[in-house]
């Protein structure tokens, strides 16, 4: 039953399911810092955020989801099972952490899960090293990234808004902010709705349903985005809390800045076909931003349980789905 075309869409359904609650559980990031500057009510945030997270379908490639279909783990080793468990890691991990308010990466909440099902089933010697290392080093990279570039843009506005008043700056970030709040939005959809292309596109070419070449189906790409941004549209607000208000207190040109800069750094990424973590650049550029008025300004002990939430994302997830993929094969099947 497990390994027949039927539960071959099951699958599919299951992973846009996932993709629907990464962008619920991600839309902190697309709106948190809108919402807390109060340019737009929550209601018209997520609204603004998924239609944007829907347009980048149009906009870029497929670079990110062939690193995720052929990145992580061998694709002679992936059955319906392994995704399945993948899958159910990614997605119970991220629930833990919404439940709980934390901004974790779903996207290595994927990987995790991948690598967790993947060695209980072959061993580590199913591993592609080189994808891994490269994303597990921009765990790092793209938070440093988000805080240097949230820093300087900040700098830079305050810079150029020296001679204005609180009220007319005020005024003109609140314009801007929709835009860089639109930009993030593309970057996000660029960035994560690829990573469920990619586990679908990997459920389907172990199938022989791609043939002998491994890419990415227009509809797939379409249908993705639709449901990160029908997820978007839900939003997370849990996570918007702790992303626009308990990190640093932002006005608008604090908003501006961290968004721009979030959007450069994921953009980039998505281009290079690195799948990175939007929470970890959107929080990188608000704690950024924050810095440039004093450290203090920052709430670095709120900092602290989200990095520990980023360090136990991939174990985590690793762990939840290898004791699915043992349980359902041993005492299921």
């Amino acid at each position: 039953m497990i390994e027949s075309m039927s539960f071959v869409f099951f699958l599919v359904f299951i992973a846009l399911v996932f993709d629907f609650i990464n962008g619920f559980h991600d839309s902190a990031n697309s709106i948190s810092t809108i919402v807390s500057t109060r340019v737009l009510s929550p209601k018209y945030a997520v609204l603004w955020a998924a239609f944007f997270n829907f347009v980048a379908a149009f906009l870029i490639g497929t670079q990110v989801a062939h690193t995720i279909g052929k990145g992580f783990i061998h694709l002679d080793v992936v059955d319906n099972l392994l995704i399945l468990s993948a899958l159910s890691g990614a997605i119970i991990w991220d629930i833990i952490t919404w439940y709980y308010g934390l901004p974790s990466s779903s996207s290595h909440a994927l990987m995790g899960g991948l690598i967790g099902a993947a060695i209980t089933k072959a061993g580590t010697g199913t591993l592609v090293w080189a994808g891994i290392i490269k994303t597990t080093v921009f765990i790092i990279v793209s938070p440093m990234i988000g805080m240097t570039l949230g820093f300087m843009f900040m700098v830079i506005a305050m810079n150029l808004n020296r001679h204005s008043t609180i009220a007319k700056s005020d005024k003109i970030f609140r314009k801007l902010q929709l835009i860089s709040a639109a930009v993030y939005s593309l970057g996000h959809g660029m960035n994560d709705a690829q990573k469920t292309m990619g586990i679908i596109a990997m459920v389907l070419f172990s199938k022989g349903l791609l043939g002998n070449t491994f890419y990415i189906p227009f509809w797939l790409v379409i249908a993705c985005h639709v449901a990160i941004a029908l997820g978007t549209m839900f939003g997370g607000w849990r996570i918007v809390k702790t992303m626009g208000t308990r990190i640093t207190k932002l006005q608008p040109i604090g908003g501006f800045s961290a968004e721009t800069a979030a959007a450069c750094s994921i953009i980039g990424a998505s281009i290079a076909g690195i799948p990175v973590s939007t929470t970890h650049t959107i929080t990188g550029a608000i704690v950024g931003v924050g810095a440039t008025h004093r450290l203090s300004a920052v709430r670095w002990g709120v900092a602290g349980n989200i990095i520990w939430a980023w360090i136990l994302t991939i174990p985590a997830s690793a762990v939840i789905s290898a004791v699915i993929y043992f349980f359902i094969k041993y005492f299921i099947l």
